[in-house]
């Protein structure tokens, strides 16, 4: 995961990202910040999850990927 991938994931968060700075701003943003979380861990996953599948080892990559299943 790179500075463009956490950017874009805090813009789909619901950030407002104006030249790759993200402004907060004076509100409470707990739900655009849990959803940035989620993202970051998700994208996490599955990074650990490719590096599983790189391995042939599917059922690791499988339980990785079942973290982040509802």
């Amino acid at each position: 995961m790179n500075r463009d991938d956490i950017v874009r994931m805090a813009q789909e968060a619901g950030f407002e990202c104006y030249f790759t700075i993200i402004y907060v701003g004076e509100y409470e943003c707990t739900d655009e910040l849990e959803r940035f979380a989620k993202l970051v861990a998700a994208a996490e996953r599955e990074e650990c999850a490719k590096v599983c599948d790189s391995r042939n080892a599917a059922y690791c990559a499988f339980s990785i990927r079942e973290r982040g299943a509802p």
